[in-house]
């Protein structure tokens, strides 16, 4: 009896821990695997261009469209003019509608991670992200509604070209 206490107490203490360690996260949060397939956050040193972007009560995104190079780190500076909370998260498609679904049961959720920034109304915010892989990355406001009324957009990642070297 005593074995199955010691067990019973055992396993208790591997749940709470991993509950506390998993609560300073969020459901949907960021592993490298995901991540990678968007890119990398940047250093904001070497950041060569700031692109501005306003978040409107309108949801929508100024610019909704943004083209970079590839390799390319972009300083994006976020503004939320407007009178309600917004944010931007950078993902695939797939991530931004599995990461709705949660916000929509839990819209008091607040982010922690490089490609996403939470801003309240009147604020700015920043997020400087590497573009490592051509295709397309979206981002979206992922605050319930928003989304489905069209808060989204993308950033067209161009393939680099090579360098053609002459002898």
């Amino acid at each position: 009896m005593k074995t199955l206490r010691y067990a019973t107490i055992a396993a208790l203490t591997t749940l709470m821990a991993c509950g506390a360690s998993a609560s300073g996260s969020h459901a949907g949060s960021h592993d490298h695997d995901e991540t990678a397939a968007i890119g990398k956050p940047g250093l904001a040193a070497k950041a060569l261009r700031t692109v501005n972007i306003d978040m409107s009560d309108a949801m929508r995104f100024t610019p909704a469209n943004i083209d970079v190079k590839q390799g390319e780190t972009v300083r994006l500076v976020i503004t939320n003019p407007g009178k309600l909370k917004h944010e931007l998260m950078l993902g695939t498609e797939k991530e931004l509608k599995e990461h709705y679904e949660v916000m929509k049961k839990n819209p008091e959720m607040d982010h922690d991670d490089p490609n996403q920034v939470s801003l309240a109304p009147g604020t700015q915010g920043e997020i400087v992200w590497q573009f490592t892989k051509a295709g397309r990355v979206d981002f979206a406001c992922l605050q319930p509604g928003h989304y489905d009324a069209g808060m989204k957009g993308a950033v067209n990642v161009l393939k680099a070209s090579r360098k053609t070297v002459h002898n």
